[in-house]
C-alpha cells in the first residue's frame, strides 16, 4: 500500500526532470485552461485532466511524459490514466511551480 501511494504521488526515486526535458520528454500541464493561461512553464502543453482521455492522440507514446498541475493531485491522476492507456514512461512532477524551480 505504501509503495502504491509513493508511485501515485511520484515519491519514488529522484528524477532529473531537467535532463528528461532536454532529452525530449513531453511536459503536460493538466490544470484548467484558465490556470494555464495565467502562468505556466515554457514549452508545456496544456491538456486539462478532465479532457486527457479524449486527448491521448496528442501525446507521443514513444517519448517520456512528465505531468504537472498546481499541487500534484491532478498530475497523479493524469499519470495513472496515461499508464493505464499504455504509456510506459510517465513521471508525476507534482506542482508546476516546484517543477519550474527544478528545471530552471
Amino acid at each position: 500500500m505504501i509503495q502504491f501511494l509513493k508511485t501515485i504521488f511520484g515519491l519514488g526515486p529522484k528524477v532529473n526532470y531537467k535532463e528528461l526535458l532536454q532529452s525530449g520528454a513531453q511536459l503536460i500541464d493538466v490544470r484548467t485552461k484558465a490556470e494555464f493561461q495565467s502562468a505556466h512553464i515554457k514549452g508545456a502543453v496544456n491538456i486539462p485532466l478532465q479532457t486527457i482521455e479524449g486527448s491521448l492522440s496528442k501525446i507521443k507514446k514513444d517519448k517520456p511524459v512528465i505531468t504537472c498541475c498546481a499541487s500534484g493531485m491532478r498530475s497523479a491522476s493524469a499519470k495513472s490514466i496515461l499508464t493505464s492507456n499504455g504509456f510506459k514512461e510517465v513521471y508525476n512532477a507534482g506542482g508546476w511551480i516546484s517543477l519550474n524551480t527544478k528545471i530552471n
